[in-house]
């Protein structure tokens, strides 16, 4: 399609162009992008009529691109290349390479440990459930498909495997304020997942790959995709990608050593994953085009062991874990249609999208002790969400040359999980709010949005970038997020940025519904109330307010000739975060009778909520230094860098971390192009000290084990990448070299911080044939 709107796809190009560099390595946007994408100067050139061969000097004209565009200059922002991915294939999981990124970690959303070994994307130590995930800019919501429990755990592996690793062309992180514009579920950040394009020539690839672990107790993988694409007639193209992986589970000897019971801690589960998407693109004429998407995924574990809440474990985990069995299973399909339209007044693009997804699992323990241990019987839950979504882009000169942007955006969410709803009152115990009888399993919501964005140029040094969204939701009412983000070149090499934003999290559809009960059996019940009788509940919130969070952050950038350094400041107010009512100090809502006894004639239950805690803090610094060590802008050899500091990461009434996670990560990468053909790269990433919640779940002071923290370690690799030719390119390589390996030492919170496994030394390789 031929752009009418130059400056946007301009801004775009340049936008490539300068971040290619520094990317190469992936490395972080803070220095990879110079400043030119935006109001940078222009003068081009034309033949005169006549025909004489010298060029007439046509009058400057100057370039600036939407705010979109700009927010991903943004200094918390960082770019994955599909080159990178190459260098530094995931065993199985994107999140593999995402976590090499400053500010990234993988953990669970809170500070328990529970399912720690199935850790999810964590942005600016704002916990996984505020990090949004989107393909191709579309959310995805399947992991919202899965129970929350009382800690404000799921357990589920997230949502960034559903696209095969040999299909994605980039990825794309943002932190802090520039992510303010995609609305609920973005207060740490957006993790968006670009998938490659049709092209208008016929090609494809076959990728196998396989990982295999040097000690036998941890799961081997093997996985082979494709890739095709190419044009159908002169205005139709396609695209088509498939993929089958499988990673074996850990075997329960691997952590037998911290065994307090019948099944030791849970090792990493394993996977078996089916996906299959394609695209089609229609270009209805040289400023139109339509693409229709569809897509089905299957995700399925193979069961290691692992429980919520008991760490004896029983015969029946054992049974389960040592039979390979699948304890729960996903399918998702997905559909879109999108309309792109480049015209004499702006841009504009339309996304209707939907998702299904089906969660298949054994059923696991609702109450006390049993909670998340998986018991017998099957259940499926289902969640399905609708998109409607458009924008305009609109270049203006009104006293400044600007691009404004205007949105809108309407989603609906609609869940069955009858299952979830099943836990009963006991002892006789009502529990006001929640139904009687049999429960319904439904509940839904929805959301209308309008934003609107101006990238404004002040002068040709000076960008200012505002906006403005405003939310309505149907279960806690109405948000407003504005947003100021700038950036000012002070040299030629030398860039200042900084942003403010107000990013919120809706409440979501286990915390919300009034029929959602967890049931603590008696010996769960907070520590300054006690049981008094009859038990402690936690009880969906329909009254909840939505988690808000003040992001703000400041950068300086330099960059010049292959060399880059960048160093961020980010400090997150957040407040009314969403927890269960016991066990943070909260009185109960409601102290009900039970059935009186000849030993206990007055039993009371007391009936705790979802609500919204005190405030808290999150803040540090992120930074990447590049250096060229051999040829032009390093092109030969090259040393890339990026460190996270966290200064805070706490609950200001409990002291309380957030999540456990490093103090300080510090990423590093020496590539080397040995020849055309051999390209060689050595990593190192070290990880500071992680220190545990000081309080249990009952709001108790934690002892012994449960205050061991884990100390810092590294962790080193090499990769080589050879093309024989247009056909055929290899790659293989060495994780964790220096076999340094850790241990989950117990099920959830029991050893403090040691609540996941670091696999030992492994070696993979892989081998594409391209067509």
């Amino acid at each position: 399609m031929e752009p009418k709107f130059k400056p946007s796809l301009l801004a775009t190009a340049v936008f490539l162009a300068f971040g290619a560099p520094a990317m190469a390595q992936g490395q972080t946007l803070e220095l990879g992008i110079d400043d030119v994408t935006v109001g940078e100067d222009r003068t081009d050139s034309v033949l005169p009529a006549d025909g004489s061969s010298e060029a007439l000097q046509v009058e400057e004209t100057r370039v600036i691109g939407t705010a979109e565009q700009e927010l991903k200059q943004a200094p918390g922002v960082s770019l994955i290349t599909a080159e990178d991915i190459k260098k530094r294939p995931p065993v199985n999981d994107l999140s593999d390479i995402i976590r090499k990124m400053p500010g990234v970690n993988l953990t669970g959303n809170s500070a328990t440990g529970q399912y720690g070994n199935n850790r999810q994307i964590d942005l600016r130590g704002m916990g996984p459930e505020n990090t949004l995930i989107l393909i191709d800019g579309k959310p995805v919501s399947s992991r919202n498909s899965v129970r929350m429990g009382r800690s404000g755990e799921r357990n589920t592996r997230g949502d960034t495997n559903w696209v095969p690793v040999d299909a994605v062309e980039r990825i794309e992180v943002l932190r802090g304020p520039a992510a303010a514009r995609y609305g609920s579920g973005a207060a740490g950040g957006v993790v968006n997942i670009i998938t490659k394009a049709p092209t208008d020539k016929h090609s494809g690839s076959v990728t196998a790959y396989t990982n295999i672990p040097e000690d036998s107790a941890e799961g081997d993988t093997r996985r082979i995709g494709f890739s095709l694409t190419g044009p159908i007639v002169d205005s139709l193209s396609y695209r088509l990608y498939g993929n089958v992986n499988k990673t074996d589970a850990d075997d329960l000897s691997l952590n037998e050593e911290y065994s307090a019971g019948v099944t030791p801690p849970a090792g990493r589960e394993g996977v078996r994953n089916k996906d299959v998407n394609g695209l089609l693109r229609w270009d209805l004429d040289p400023q139109q085009t339509l693409e229709f998407e569809g897509g089905f995924s299957r995700q399925g574990n193979i069961y290691a062991g692992d429980r919520g809440v008991s760490s004896g474990g029983s015969e029946l985990l054992n049974e389960l874990a040592n039979s390979g069995k699948e304890t729960n299973t996903m399918y998702r399909q997905s559909a879109s249609i999108t309309h792109r339209g480049d015209w004499d007044f702006g841009t504009s693009q339309v996304v209707a999208s939907y998702e299904n997804t089906r969660n298949r699992r054994v059923n696991e323990g609702l109450a006390g002790s049993s909670e998340g241990s998986p018991n017998t019987g099957e259940s499926v839950s289902e969640l399905k969400a609708y998109r409607l979504a458009g924008e305009v882009n609109l270049p203006l000169q009104f006293a400044f040359e600007q691009v404004l942007t205007v949105g809108a955006e309407a989603t609906r969410d609609e869940l069955d999980d009858p299952y979830s709803m099943s836990q009963n009152a006991s002892n006789g115990v009502v529990v006001p709010g929640a139904d009687t009888g049999v429960r319904s399993g439904e509940t839904d919501a929805d959301n209308y949005a309008v934003f609107v964005e101006d990238n404004i140029e002040l002068t040709s040094r000076w960008i200012l970038t505002p906006g403005v969204r405003f939310d309505q939701h149907s279960e806690f009412g109405s948000n407003w997020s504005p947003s100021l983000n700038s950036s000012y070149k002070v040299t030629d090499t030398v860039t200042l940025k900084g942003g403010v934003a107000r990013a919120f999290k809706a409440p979501n559809l286990y915390q919300s519904n009034p029929n959602y009960l967890y049931f603590s059996m008696g010996n769960g019940c907070p520590i300054n109330t006690g049981n008094l009788g009859a038990g402690c509940y936690v009880q969906g919130n329909d009254n909840l307010d939505a988690e808000t969070s003040l992001n703000k952050e400041l950068g300086i950038a330099y960059d010049n000739a292959g060399w880059s350094a960048g160093l961020t400041y980010f400090h997150n107010d957040y407040k009314n975060k969403i927890v269960a009512g016991m066990g943070n100090g909260s009185d109960p809502v409601a102290v009900v009778p039970g059935n009186p006894t000849a030993t206990n004639p007055n039993p009371l239950g007391q009936v705790f909520q979802w609500e919204n805690a005190s405030k808290a803090v999150v803040s540090g610094w992120e930074g990447n230094i590049n250096v060229p060590l051999l040829g032009v802008e390093g092109e030969i050899l090259s040393w890339n860098n990026n460190f996270t500091y966290m200064i805070q990461n706490i609950n200001k009434e409990t002291r309380e971390p957030l999540s456990v996670i490093p103090k300080y990560t510090v990423n590093s990468m020496l590539d080397w192009a040995v020849t055309q053909s051999l390209d060689l790269s050595f990593s190192m990433t070290h990880y500071g000290k992680q220190e545990p919640r000081r309080l249990n779940s009952q709001g108790g002071q934690a002892t012994d084990a449960e205050l061991g923290e884990r100390e810092r370690y590294t962790i080193f690799g090499i990769t080589a990448n050879y093309e024989l030719d247009e056909t055929w390119r290899f790659t293989t390589g060495i994780s964790n070299m220096f076999d340094k390996r850790l241990y989950r030492e117990a099920n959830s919170s029991g050893a403090g911080a040691n609540t996941y496994n670091e696999p030992g030394r492994a070696y993979f390789a892989s081998v594409t044939a391209s067509f």
